[in-house]
């Protein structure tokens, strides 16, 4: 199976586990087990039966695949879950057989399992989102001094510090984290039966939802949402929105291993990163993985907003493109991130590289300082003017920036040597670069986030 040859790569095991059909068939399990203890709360049958059925909701009970095969007939793996759930507890007592899945429809039991496995697979993930905060956090406060490059349209524009960079990553972890944890309070449990009436319970249809969604420890929803998708949708958004703040990390990382930028390197060891033809080859594979990973992530989360049209009330097709799509977005953002945690806790940074990049222009980062300095004396125009044609004459001669600054008079009478000089000084063009590194800091530390070793 494509699965077991690929999946690891992308996905660790634990994700694998949390997304996996064992897991599903669990959460529906426990979404029935929910669902006799409601009932039996609200007197519809004893608790000695509730108990009895939730007692055998335990996947290990049951053959996944089977159940998965057996769904093909009617197009959903709950009802096979259902007839071997009240198989097993026959065996244990006829009564409380009865009563399994009483009121319920196959939509209720999947939908909230869906909302289970996100629960969990988050949980998985949250963890890593503060682990890769934290070892943003250690690279901001590392490097506040270390100058670099700052790059836009892929061309080298000011300086800036590789801890700036490293503070962009943290805040944007941080607010992806919001995101996460604002979708995870909203997860939302799903009963109303075959049409969204609950009239198989009569009377008691609310407070049997009441008290499954409290057993579950989930949202009581208004109305069912068998198809009212908005929620899923947003769940696709907010992972989408994961994945790619982990993806914009990677490809940072990619950018700057490159051999002729060179100025990180992922963690190596154990044959990661290597070439299967090329020895010398020390390739960004955990970064890889991230981006692989986002990129899917943005198209599955596109198949849960094509899903949100549903007809009146219940679905052909558009719910059950939900399944695989959900359980993969939520493997694969957790994956990316799980990826450039790893790759930021180990990242190798080369500051002395850095250094002889921004060098590589000869000053000419510097030349939007050197305006403004000038501009003091010259207005603004003038001075954009005659730095320009310096930069130019620098480009076409190859000649030094500096040089051909000082060899316009007029710019010489602006600026001494000495002004001058001081204009093309690196660390003097940084902004409120330090200032931004310890505002994301502290955002860092309001959190909660322990990033200090």
């Amino acid at each position: 199976m494509s699965e077991e040859l690929f999946a690891p790569i992308f996905i660790p095991d634990e994700l694998r586990e949390s997304t996996g059909g064992r897991a599903w068939l669990q959460s529906m399990l426990d979404a029935e087990a929910a669902l006799a203890r409601a009932e039996s709360k609200v007197g519809l049958f004893s608790t000695d039966d509730a108990e009895t059925i939730a007692a055998h909701c335990d996947a290990s009970r049951f053959d996944v695949e089977g159940i998965g095969h057996a769904g093909r007939g009617p197009g959903s793996p709950v009802p096979p879950m259902v007839k071997a759930l009240t198989e097993s507890v026959r065996e244990t007592s006829k009564e409380a057989a009865r009563h399994v899945h009483k009121g319920a429809t196959s939509q209720d039991i999947l939908d909230t399992a869906a909302m289970l496995v996100f629960r969990r697979t988050t949980d998985i993930m949250l963890d890593g989102l503060d682990a890769l905060a934290a070892a943003c956090a250690r690279l901001a406060d590392g490097h506040r001094s270390t100058v670099m490059a700052g790059r836009t349209l892929m061309q080298q524009a000011l300086p800036t510090t590789f801890g700036l960079k490293a503070a962009g990553w943290l805040v944007a972890v941080v607010e992806a984290r919001h995101r996460l944890v604002y979708a995870r309070a909203g997860l939302t449990a799903q009963l109303g039966g075959a049409a969204g009436t609950l009239a198989s319970l009569g009377d008691d249809g609310l407070d049997v939802l009441r008290e499954y969604a409290n057993e579950l420890g989930l949202a009581e929803p208004v109305v069912p949402w068998h198809t009212s998708r908005a929620r899923v949708a947003d769940l696709g958004n907010v992972l989408s929105t994961v994945a790619g703040v982990a993806g914009k990390v990677a490809l940072d990382i990619v950018l700057m291993s490159q051999t002729e930028v060179g100025e990180v390197s992922e963690p190596s060891g154990d044959g990661r990163g290597g070439s299967s033809t090329l020895p010398h080859k020390r390739n960004p594979v955990l970064s890889t993985v991230a981006i692989a990973n986002a990129r899917r992530v943005h198209s599955l989360a596109s198949t849960l907003h094509s899903a949100m049209f549903h007809e009146h009330e219940r679905a052909a097709g558009a719910w059950h493109s939900e399944w695989e799509a959900l359980s993969d977005a939520l493997a694969l953002s957790g994956g990316a991130v799980s990826a450039v945690r790893e790759a930021v806790e180990g990242l190798e940074v080369h500051t002395e590289k850095m250094r002889r990049n921004l060098e590589i222009t000869g000053g000419l980062l510097l030349a939007e300082n050197v305006t403004t300095k000038a501009a003091e004396r010259l207005g603004r125009m003038k001075a954009h003017e005659l730095v320009e044609a310096a930069a130019r004459r620098t480009m076409d001669n190859g000649t030094g920036f500096r040089e051909e600054l000082l060899a316009d008079g007029e710019l010489r009478e602006a600026l001494s040597e000495e002004e001058m000089d001081d204009a093309l000084e690196p660390e003097n063009y940084l902004g409120s670069s330090g200032e931004f590194i310890e505002r994301a800091l502290e955002l860092c530390e309001t959190e909660g986030i322990s990033w200090k070793r």
